[in-house]
């Protein structure tokens, strides 16, 4: 169902997909913008589905993950508010979500008509261009995640975690929300909870950070981010 058309379509005009966008361009595009609440447990498509739209997160967590032929759940992906999920699959031939999406959380997310932005796209070589080189920076953090899951270990692998949930080019103090389940963020970084949970507890004893809950406060960014070498 969608909800009022206010804030959320204002965020999606900073970000980097629609931020090269000429006025006259982003008036198009809008009237092709759904704003929709979901439901914490709910599907919001499965892996496999014909992809006619992309999204960005207002509120609320979705997981993004994949079923093995044995039944197991493996999480690809977390998304947090401020995100986008789902926008490279429109360049496909034939598009299709190549992973199932559940909300975490409940919260808010807004649907964006890939054909018609892909319409825009077309129309500017300039913005297609721009968009892109955005696309292109994303698919290189994925190349680091993957490299960090197969090649380090699991500090490592916590640790840039909790930097990746730290806005970009921030050095001293941040204060940041586990977006899920401790379980959850195990499973996604290919360990246990109990390790995860041994992890954290070293990092907090080390001074690195402090956490109570789902709040973790980094003292210092860049020393954390030290301790990764």
């Amino acid at each position: 169902m969608d909800a009022k058309r206010e804030g959320p379509v204002d965020d999606l005009r900073r970000h980097y997909l629609f931020a090269p966008l000429t006025e006259a361009q982003w008036a198009g595009i809008v009237p092709h913008t759904h704003v929709r609440t979901f439901a914490a447990g709910q599907h919001l498509f499965s892996q496999g589905d014909t992809a006619r739209e992309f999204f960005l997160l207002r509120e609320g967590a979705v997981k993004l993950y994949r079923v093995s032929a044995e039944g197991q759940e493996k999480i690809m992906r977390f998304i947090r508010p401020g995100m986008t999920w789902a926008e490279s699959v429109m360049f496909m031939e034939v598009p299709r979500y190549p992973v199932h999406a559940q909300g975490v959380e409940s919260g808010v997310l807004v649907a964006i008509e890939s054909a018609a932005y892909l319409d825009i796209l077309r129309e500017s070589f300039d913005a297609c261009r721009t968009v892109l080189a955005r696309m292109t920076e994303r698919i290189h953090a994925h190349w680091d995640e993957i490299e960090a899951l197969t090649l380090q270990n699991s500090r490592y692998r916590v640790v840039s975690y909790l930097l990746g949930l730290v806005p970009e080019g921030t050095a001293g103090e941040a204060r940041v929300t586990l977006p899920a389940r401790k379980a959850l963020i195990a499973a996604q970084l290919a360990t246990t909870p109990e390790t995860l949970s041994r992890t954290l507890h070293a990092l907090a004893s080390e001074g690195l950070i402090e956490i109570r809950d789902y709040e973790v406060h980094m003292p210092d960014v860049a020393a954390l981010r030290r301790s990764l070498r």
